[in-house]
C-alpha cells in the first residue's frame, strides 16, 4: 500500500476523513496496465497520503532509494505514501492501514487480474469497513491492443467492465484509432453509460479518477453479502478455465531457443506472463513481461542465487505440454 503529502490537500483530507477514508478499487484485465497505473499515482499524487494495497511488492518495483522502511508486510516510502501486500485477508490489510500511526487521507486496493471486482467492492459496503470507509470509484484499466470481450470469453472481464464507474483505454499508441473507436463501441454495449479515458502508459489526469464519488451505493445489489458474492465469482474464474502454470529452474534458458518459443510456439491461450529469467548468454537479470503476444525485458543485477522463475496464466493450457517445452529452452 501506498501514501503521499497535500497542500490544497489538507483541507480536502479534511472534509474526506469526516465521511470515512475514500477507496478506489484498480480492477483490470492480465496486463492491462495496473501496475503503471498505481505507479503514476504514487509519483503525481502530490499532498495526498495514498495508501496502496497490493498483492506483491514485487508488480510494483519500488525503488530501494525511496524505501524509508520495511517491515512486516508494510513499506514505507520517503514521500509519505505507504505500500502494503493484501495477504488474502482484505478486511485485515484495510484495518492495519486505518490503525496507523501516522494516518492516510486515501486508499487504492489493486485486484489481480483475475478477480471481478464486485466482491472487493461489497467488503467495503458490508463488512465492519463500511463505517470507516467511502467507495469512491472504481477503475478498470483495459489493453486497447489485447483486450476482447469474445476472445477472453470471461465472465471476470464482462464484470470488470460492467462494474467500472471509469475505464481507461490504455496502451492507445499501439493501436490505430478505429480499433480503439471498435473497443469503445462494445465498452458502452456492455456498460451504457461508460465514462471512457483514454491513455498511454497509464497517464491521466489524476482529479479525473480520484476523489470523484462516481461510485453509486444504491445499486441493486447492495444488500447482498460479501461472501455470497465472492463464492460466486469464484465460480466465474473456474468456469472461465483459467490456469497458471509455474515454472523454475536452476539452469539458464538459451536465450535463442527461449525466443523461438515465444515467436512460434507459444499458445494464444497465454494472456499473461511474468518473471525473473537467467539467460546463458548473459550475465545480467532479467525482467520478464508478457501481455498477449508482447513482451518485454528489463535489465538488472542479480542479488542472489541465480535462477529462472516463470509464471504463464491462460485459458485451458496443456500444462504438461509447456512445461517440457520450456525445458527444452534451458542449457
Amino acid at each position: 500500500m501506498a501514501a503521499t503529502d497535500a497542500p490544497s490537500g489538507d483541507r480536502e483530507a479534511t472534509v474526506l476523513a469526516e465521511s470515512g477514508l475514500p477507496v478506489t478499487i484498480v480492477t483490470g484485465f492480465l496486463g492491462s496496465g495496473k501496475t503503471t497505473l498505481l505507479n503514476h499515482i504514487l509519483t503525481n499524487n502530490q499532498g495526498v497520503k495514498t495508501a496502496v494495497l497490493v498483492n506483491e511488492f514485487g508488480e510494483i518495483g519500488i525503488d530501494n532509494d525511496l524505501i524509508v522502511s520495511s517491515s512486516d508486510g508494510m513499506v514505507e516510502l520517503n514521500n509519505g505514501c505507504v505500500c502494503c501486500t493484501i495477504n488474502r485477508d482484505l478486511v485485515e490489510a484495510v484495518r492495519r492501514i486505518l490503525e496507523r500511526e501516522a494516518p492516510v487521507d486515501y486508499l487504492i486496493v489493486e485486484t489481480t487480474g483475475l478477480a471481478d471486482p464486485l466482491p472487493v467492492a461489497l467488503t467495503f459496503l458490508g463488512t465492519e469497513l463500511r463505517e470507516r470507509t467511502q467507495l469512491d470509484v472504481i477503475v478498470t484499466v483495459v489493453d486497447c491492443a489485447n483486450f476482447s470481450l469474445d476472445l477472453f470469453n470471461s465472465e471476470a472481464a464482462y464484470s470488470q467492465i460492467a462494474y467500472g464507474d471509469i475505464t481507461i483505454l490504455n496502451k492507445t499508441d499501439l493501436v490505430d484509432s478505429a480499433t480503439i473507436a471498435s473497443l469503445e463501441t462494445r465498452i458502452r454495449q456492455t456498460k451504457e453509460g461508460a465514462r471512457l479515458l483514454r491513455a498511454q502508459q497509464a497517464h491521466v489526469p489524476l482529479p479525473l479518477i480520484l476523489g470523484i464519488g462516481a461510485f453509486d451505493a444504491e445499486r441493486d445489489w447492495r444488500a447482498q453479502t460479501p461472501a455470497a458474492h465472492a463464492e460466486h465469482a469464484h465460480g466465474h474464474l473456474a468456469n472461465d478455465g483459467f490456469v497458471s502454470l509455474t515454472f523454475q529452474s536452476d539452469r539458464p534458458f538459451s536465450l535463442r531457443q527461449f525466443q523461438s518459443f515465444l515467436d512460434n510456439e507459444l499458445p494464444e491461450s497465454v494472456f499473461r506472463g511474468k518473471g525473473i529469467l537467467w539467460f546463458d548468454e548473459s550475465p545480467q537479470r532479467h525482467i520478464f513481461h508478457l501481455s498477449g503476444k508482447r513482451f518485454s525485458l528489463e535489465d538488472s543485477e542479480w542479488q542472489g542465487e541465480r535462477q529462472n522463475q516463470l509464471v504463464l496464466i491462460g485459458q485451458d493450457l496443456d500444462r504438461e505440454w509447456l512445461q517440457q517445452r520450456l525445458e527444452q529452452c534451458l542449457k
